[in-house]
């Protein structure tokens, strides 16, 4: 029987030689810099304390005040501080500075080297502005107190003088006819919309042209001259709604004549009324106008456009009124007047 083989023993013989492994140099590790903050400094700690009292933080002087020490220094006569330095004196003998002032300021020296200026005068200085001992500043003429005290103890502001002045009550800030106008513009009550729209109409009146007046066709007695118009919008707005507010309206009173006729009774009108009417038809006859324009400004300039034709008496709103006129002078026999006691 052949002897067992163990294979063990055939490797220790063989020389085996491991694999060498390779050592890897380790970078020196990077140094940690510092932690970048500042602590609480102490009040006592030089770094922490207030560094707004030091020479070096404080402003600098003006410019006058700087040539009055160094003139104290050396015992020259520096300038006055209550009249500041002129500019002529501080550029005196730098021809470069000179040549780059402005026009006007090279003009001023030229003129005070050739002939010297009236006493008291003095342009261009470079004075400092002093301060009264109230606290205000003293600009020559003008005073700026710092605090105005009350007229009446215990009030925060003066008390207002009675009357009221015209216009100072929120609700009557407007001239009357403009926020009339503006009322009747108005729809769905939509009252900035109107507002706008008014201040669209204002805008196209003061930029117009002067207007024709027609003489057949005047205006209410009194009214300026027509290149005053477009001077004053709201007047001109006003000239145009008065001028062809109807003076009454026709009031259809049933069987007053008889078998059930109707019978036409002229009735006089106020101001506010008068010029409702002339709104109301102007109005109308501007919606009817063509668009000239695209947006939000189109219902504002035929208004507006609408206006001038009233002034020039170009306008439909001049027949409308001289009918209801015609038919109110012939409808005077109808008005039954209370018999005299």
């Amino acid at each position: 029987m052949p002897p067992r083989l163990n294979p063990l023993s055939f490797s220790r013989p063989i020389a085996y030689r491991p694999k060498a492994q390779v050592q890897l140099r380790l970078q020196p590790a990077a140094r940690i810099a510092p932690w970048q903050c500042r602590n609480y400094a102490d009040k006592t700690d030089s770094a922490g304390a207030d560094r707004s009292k030091r020479i070096e933080a404080q402003p600098l002087g003006h410019v006058s005040e700087e040539a009055a020490q160094t003139a104290k220094i050396t015992g020259e006569q520096g300038p006055e501080l209550s009249k500041g330095t002129p500019i002529e004196e501080v550029v005196k003998g730098d021809k470069a500075v000179v040549d780059n002032l402005p026009k006007v300021m090279q003009d001023a020296i030229k003129a005070k080297q050739s002939s010297s200026p009236p006493k008291g005068s003095r342009s261009y200085s470079t004075t400092t502005t002093p301060v009264t001992n109230n606290g205000s500043m003293d600009i020559g003429i003008f005073n700026l107190p710092t605090k105005t005290p009350a007229a009446v103890p215990g009030a925060k502001f003066e008390v207002p003088s009675l009357p009221l002045p015209k216009g100072s009550h929120v609700k009557h800030r407007y001239d009357p006819v403009i926020e009339q106008v503006t009322n009747l513009l108005m729809q769905h009550g939509q009252k900035s919309k109107a507002q706008r729209n008014m201040s669209l109409i204002l805008q196209h009146l003061r930029t117009s042209p002067i207007p024709t007046i027609n003489p057949d066709r005047p205006l209410v007695p009194g009214a300026p001259p027509p290149s005053h118009l477009p001077l004053n919008p709201v007047l001109y707005l006003t000239l145009a709604v008065d001028s062809v507010a109807p003076l009454l309206r026709l009031r259809s009173q049933k069987g007053a004549a008889g078998g059930g006729v109707a019978l036409q009774i002229p009735i006089p009108l106020g101001l506010r009324q008068r010029r409702r009417t002339a709104v109301q038809w102007i109005l109308n006859s501007a919606v009817k106008r063509k668009n000239v324009g695209s947006g939000k400004t189109g219902f504002a300039q035929r208004f507006a456009q609408e206006l001038i034709s009233v002034v020039e008496g170009r306008s439909s709103v001049w027949d409308r009124r001289n009918a209801v006129h015609k038919l109110g002078v012939a409808a005077r026999a109808n008005i039954v007047l209370p018999k005299r006691r």
